[in-house]
């Protein structure tokens, strides 16, 4: 018979932890949440350091427990495009894949649980619903992968900008939307990476932050902490 995920058993270092019920080891049994933590590490990584590089072997996986990660590709010629986002708790890592494809790196200081990926791998042989989650955060971000696709090659540039925002504001507060007068964060990139992520320049990034800015949509403080004062408004302009 199942144990509840909440019951005794729980190993210390899972049950302060924020994202795991939300997360790839909610559905674990107790016993072999026990198993991962034996293997795993909790540790922080800071703002702009690689976390995996791209024809890297994949050796460890992890779940994002704060913070953002951003995935690039680059071409043969040095250019790169900001090719994904990753927040808690999202899985970091590819299984059944030898190396990485992409690089990986902390967008803002990123606090992470790691395992091996054997570990892992053994795991998803006797618990078929790990391989469902997996395969759940799969198509999510296969259906934002489209969705940013329609993004970026039919929307207006206002319209990519509070697209970013309103990605931002969903995962910073995944569990408090609804209802809320107001949404506050701090931009996950640099004005240079935005521009990337959503294909413009530094300039038009900066002047639609400032239409929004003037519409009284969202406030910006210090260049980087974001208030939208109107959920509603912002999926408006971005045509959600």
């Amino acid at each position: 018979m199942r144990k509840d995920i909440h019951s005794d058993g729980i190993p210390v270092l899972c049950e302060s932890c924020e994202v795991r019920h939300r997360g790839l080891c909610g559905v674990l049994e107790p016993d072999q949440l026990v198993a991962l933590a034996k293997t795993s590490t909790k540790h922080k990584i800071s703002e702009g350091a690689e976390l995996i590089g791209d024809a890297e072997r994949i050796e460890n996986y992890s779940n994002v427990l704060s913070g953002v990660v951003k995935l690039s590709k680059v071409m043969a010629d040095g250019r790169q495009q900001i090719v994904g986002l990753q927040f808690a708790p999202d899985f970091l890592g590819r299984p059944f894949r030898a190396e990485s494809d992409i690089n990986v790196e902390a967008a803002t200081e990123v606090s992470l649980c790691s395992f091996p990926r054997s570990a892992v791998e053994r795991l998803m042989k006797e618990q078929p619903e790990l391989e469902h989650r997996l395969l759940q955060q799969t198509l999510k971000e296969l259906d934002e992968a489209r969705d940013w696709m329609l993004t970026l090659g039919r929307k207006t540039a206002v319209e990519k900008v509070a697209s970013f925002l309103l990605m931002i504001a969903r995962n910073s507060h995944p569990n408090g939307q609804a209802g809320r007068q107001s949404l506050s964060f701090d931009l996950p990139l640099k004005r240079a990476d935005i521009a990337d992520f959503l294909g413009l320049t530094i300039e038009t990034v900066s002047r639609q932050l400032t239409k929004l800015r003037a519409e009284g949509v969202i406030s910006i403080e210090n260049n980087r902490h974001v208030t939208i004062g109107n959920l509603a408004r912002l999926e408006a302009c971005a045509g959600a």
